[in-house]
């Protein structure tokens, strides 16, 4: 991280934004006791709220930027302290001071990424859409039911591309009109905000807001469960309000209206893992198993920390491209309890926990042992799908 000069006048910026939220804090300790990095490492979000409380917040600490944002805290804090929001609020100061993580100085640059591509992965804006080559997928047109949002990752990374093309299967023989706006697209913004960069969040979500007005947009359909957070909370803050609907939800309305025959059986034990901004940040937690124990032959098992209670991945607060240390990635957590439960199936509804479990695989060296999936993909499989 670069230098500040003037520490001082940071310090007083911080007692001024620290307002009522630092202040409720009587250092019960209940928000570190179920911190996932407890679990791995020592750290305190009690501690920052205390330091924040008398202005002493070193904002090039390493634990500034630790938090992922799970939203296990603010569930147990009797005082309502808003641990996301005090700390998204500190990095959003440090972040004005030229103060940044390092390893993701990358993803905010000028000439690429965020800025220059509309997108975390220095890819080009105009193979957005190269994940759905040969599938017949149709560019977005006023009058279409859905418009289907892939996220990121979906559009770029190797691995999760599978996930958007199985859910395009899926959506296909089911006769749900969609279509995509591929390189007309923009990063959601979910995660930079979370880091702190308030004014790129809103140039992204200015941008895609214009578009989906502009091409007639009404419903949402996402993958990833950050996009679903920011499309159906976050861009409210601009007086616009889509309808926005995760992918669980609408597969799990399909096979209900019988617009969905899963032909063979699946035949395999699958765990189901809650993503964080699909579970607690929006209260999804039905839908994904209902979904899955609809597949016929799946026998479906509950991991020992679920639903409201599930372990973080660590991918959220802008920590999927941040570097973490072996050993401290409670991903790797996650596949041992996977592991636990004999599942031969580790299920989950969000891209970053599928790329950290399939990181976590390689560590533990599991590979053979367990898969890891997108409910799309076994639903996908389950119709009779191939890749």
């Amino acid at each position: 991280m670069e230098n500040v000069a003037d520490y001082k006048e940071i310090v007083d910026v911080i007692k001024e934004s620290g307002g009522d939220l630092f202040k409720r804090c009587f250092q019960c300790g209940l928000c570190d006791a179920v911190c996932p990095w407890n679990r791995v490492r020592d750290f305190s979000m009690r501690r920052i709220v205390r330091q924040a409380t008398f202005g002493m917040t070193d904002i090039e600490s390493e634990e500034m930027w630790l938090c992922t944002t799970c939203g296990k805290c603010p569930q147990q804090c009797p005082r309502d302290v808003r641990q996301i929001e005090s700390g998204v609020a500190l990095r959003r100061i440090a972040t004005e001071y030229g103060v940044f993580p390092q390893s993701v100085q990358p993803v905010r640059t000028i000439s690429g990424s965020l800025v220059g591509e509309g997108n975390p992965l220095s890819e080009e804006r105009k193979k957005r859409a190269d994940w759905a080559e040969g599938l017949g997928v149709a560019t977005f047109a006023e009058g279409m039911e859905y418009l289907y949002f892939p996220g990121c990752y979906l559009c770029y990374d190797p691995r999760l591309k599978k996930v958007a093309r199985a859910t395009a299967g899926v959506l296909q023989a089911a006769g749900v009109e969609f279509g995509i706006l591929g390189p007309q697209e923009n990063c959601c913004g979910e995660s930079i905000r979370k880091t702190g960069d308030e004014e790129l969040f809103k140039r992204l979500a200015r941008e895609n807001i214009k578009t989906f007005v502009d091409q007639g947009v009404k419903k949402i359909l996402v993958s990833s469960p950050h996009c679903l957070h920011t499309f159906r909370n976050e861009y409210p803050e601009f007086r616009v309000d889509f309808e926005v609907v995760h992918v669980s939800e609408l597969l799990l309305e399909l096979i209900r209206a019988g617009r969905l025959e899963l032909k063979g059986e699946y035949g395999k034990r699958v765990t189901y893992h809650d993503p964080c901004y699909l579970g607690r940040h929006n209260g999804v937690y039905e839908a994904p198993r209902e979904l899955l124990e609809a597949v016929p032959g799946l026998e479906l098992r509950e991991l020992p920390e679920s639903r409201s209670e599930s372990l973080c991945c660590g991918g959220g607060g802008g920590r999927i491209w941040m570097e973490t240390a072996k050993g401290e990635r409670f991903c790797d957590l996650r596949v041992d309890q996977a592991m636990e439960v004999k599942a031969e199936v580790l299920a989950t509804a969000c891209p970053y926990c599928i790329s950290n479990f399939e990181d976590s695989k390689l560590t533990l060296d599991v590979v053979e042992e367990i898969e890891v999936k997108d409910i799309a993909e076994i639903v996908f499989e389950a119709m009779g799908g191939e890749e």
